[in-house]
């Protein structure tokens, strides 16, 4: 609603302001003087614009206040499990994972037990540690597997069929996250989510409608189908109250028994079941062998603030340092926000950083990322070298350094408590409820995962990201990924968590947010609800949130060369960044107002 009101009220100024120009305009005698006001009149509208959007943001979207913990998160339910957990005496690991579980019952088109994700935790001593649990492909998969006879891609195969599905993370790394920092029992962190599920909790418009909007996709599936409606197969209505019996008895498993209880026994049998019904591929010995993995994090610096992200499979945090490394020697504050100079320094750098994505990015366990000289410094001047401030490159003339798809419906969550514990942890099944199919009986949705893959080499997937041999199909190998988990700290000390989901926009998003609040000195509010635009290399377009750039802005840009701009048309707008900052003592989070959620603190 703010950026319709902003938009009506630059109209209305810019109508005013541009009746009285031809008069004014007339008034001046030489050609200088009439150049002169026409960069004048320019300016004043662009700015009127960003200062109408900036301060409609700040005064309706407040961040949530707490001086012992807080959790951000898409599901305020879920928010509020881990926030009670934490209450129960559990850090802010436990409330993230508590979070977690519970948004498996209460926002499943990401949050889940079928997927995977990634996380990076600064613990209260200022140690920084991440846990890798994104999924890999079954020992049965092969690099060809998503090819015809003639080496093409077969559409959908690596998307809507059992085929697709990875050897699932998500419960293995939370658990050993869980058993490696947190300081609550298992039974009492899962306890949440097991209640809500077995229980049921009133459905929201925003779920309701969600379910009623893939009816159809979940039709053809019996136990999908069942799952999202009333008994009767009629749809599910907002103030339903819904429950997931099936997903009880799992969680139950998993509290019970630990890993076990979901990568063998019962739960086990259920989803190789699934898999040979479907000619779905993962075994029992894929779901034995799996194991989450600790990392060592990305680290960087900007203008004296540390930031931490995740290693590879993850692409987001090399590439977030990278794009930090390229504005450095520039004054983005003072251009201010918003402003044609720093969008067209921001794109230059986004095209940059996407092109080495594209070719040197992927699991490092498989393939030899060069790690040091994609983060160091030395490396993006001499990839920002070619940068002009008066003209677009075009991505043909970009080609990825020398020395190479996340869905929609990725979720995001930050955690954080007054000891210092921080927690960043974005999970996914890939597109929004994975392949829409429950595995039967246990009542949580399988992912696609292996859509992010390169099915082959310089074939866009389903978010228009290339990849080459580094992100190639491999048994046991994880695919790469754009999530995007991120801490930031300042002397040492807790500054912001930060993370989102979007595809390929999630590592736009979370630099766009950093940026804002280090170079504008925004709070956690405003630099989460402020407008964001996009660019990655291929295709060679610009995308920006609808009425996030003023006309004006547009037309410098396009003038410089960014020929291809479009406005946004997905949800809400780009990222849904539910981030939380630490403000002298108090904790200050923020769900992201483009889409239902909520932040909640004690």
């Amino acid at each position: 609603m703010v950026f319709y009101i902003g938009n009506y009220m630059n109209k209305t100024f810019s109508a005013l302001y541009a009746s009285a120009v031809p008069q004014l305009f007339s008034t001046f005698a030489t050609k200088k003087h009439r150049e002169m006001f026409r960069l004048v009149h320019v300016l004043v509208l662009s700015l009127f614009g960003v200062a109408v959007s900036m301060q409609l943001n700040a005064a309706t979207t407040g961040a949530i206040h707490g001086s012992n913990g807080m959790v951000a998160s898409r599901s305020m339910i879920a928010s509020r499990a881990g926030v009670e957990v934490m209450k129960a005496g559990g850090n802010a690991i436990d409330g993230a994972v508590a979070t977690a579980f519970a948004l498996a019952v209460t926002h499943p088109s990401a949050g889940n037990l079928g997927g995977g994700g990634l996380m990076v935790i600064r613990l209260a001593n200022g140690n920084i540690v991440t846990n890798d649990h994104r999924e890999k492909a079954p020992a049965a998969a092969h690099r060809d597997m998503y090819l015809d006879a003639q080496g093409d891609v077969v559409k959908g195969l690596s998307t809507d069929t059992h085929l697709a599905t990875g050897v699932p993370g998500s419960v293995a790394g939370l658990l050993d996250v869980l058993d490696a920092h947190g300081d609550l029992e298992r039974e009492k962190v899962l306890a949440p989510a097991i209640a809500l599920a077995r229980d049921g909790f009133p459905l929201s418009f925003d779920l309701a409608a969600a379910f009623k909007r893939r009816l159809e996709a979940f039709s053809k599936h019996p136990a999908t189908f069942k799952k999202f409606t009333r008994d009767n197969g009629t749809p599910l209505q907002e103030g339903d109250v819904w429950k997931q019996p099936d997903l009880a008895k799992t969680l139950v498993r998993i509290a019970e028994q630990g890993r076990d209880g979901f990568y063998k026994g019962k739960t086990a049998d259920l989803l190789v079941a699934e898999m040979k019904a479907n000619n779905g591929i993962i075994t029992h010995q894929d779901l034995v062998d799996y194991q989450s993995v600790w990392r060592e994090p990305v680290h960087g610096t900007y203008r004296g603030h540390d930031i931490y992200g995740m290693a590879p499979p993850s692409s987001g945090g090399v590439l977030v340092v990278q794009m930090l490394n390229m504005l450095e020697p520039y004054d983005i504050g003072a251009a201010g926000f918003g402003s044609a100079s720093n969008v067209h320094k921001m794109i230059e750098a986004e095209r940059r950083a996407y092109a080495d994505r594209a070719r040197h990015l992927g699991d490092p366990d498989y393939y030899e990322v060069p790690m040091a000289m994609l983060a160091s410094k030395d490396y993006a001047k001499k990839r920002f070298a070619d940068f002009n401030p008066a003209r677009a490159n075009r991505s043909t003339e970009i080609d990825p350094g020398n020395f190479d798809k996340e869905s929609m419906e990725t979720t995001h969550l930050s955690s954080m408590d007054i000891a210092g514990n921080m927690v960043a942890y974005t999970t996914t099944l890939n597109l929004s409820y994975g392949i829409k199919m429950i595995a039967t009986g246990t009542g949580f949705l399988l992912n696609n995962e292996m859509d992010d893959f390169s099915s082959k080499p310089n074939t866009p997937n389903s978010f228009g990201l290339i990849g080459g041999e580094a992100n190639a199909i491999q048994p046991g190998k994880r695919m790469l990924s754009s999530m995007s988990p991120t801490i930031v700290t300042k002397d040492g000390k807790p500054l912001l968590v930060t993370g989102s989901p979007g595809g390929s926009t999630i590592i736009t998003t979370v630099f766009q947010v950093i940026v804002n609040v280090i170079d504008h000195a925004m709070n956690v509010a405003d630099a989460v609800a402020a407008p964001r635009f996009h660019h990655q290399w291929q295709p060679d377009r610009v995308i920006y949130e609808n009425r996030g750039l003023s006309p004006d802005t547009v037309r410098i840009l396009q003038d410089k060369g960014h020929q291809q701009m479009s406005a946004w048309v997905f949800g809400g707008g780009i990222g849904d960044a539910n981030s939380i900052m630490y403000v002298g003592e108090e904790l200050q989070g923020k769900s992201d107002p483009r889409n239902d959620g909520g932040a909640a603190g004690f």
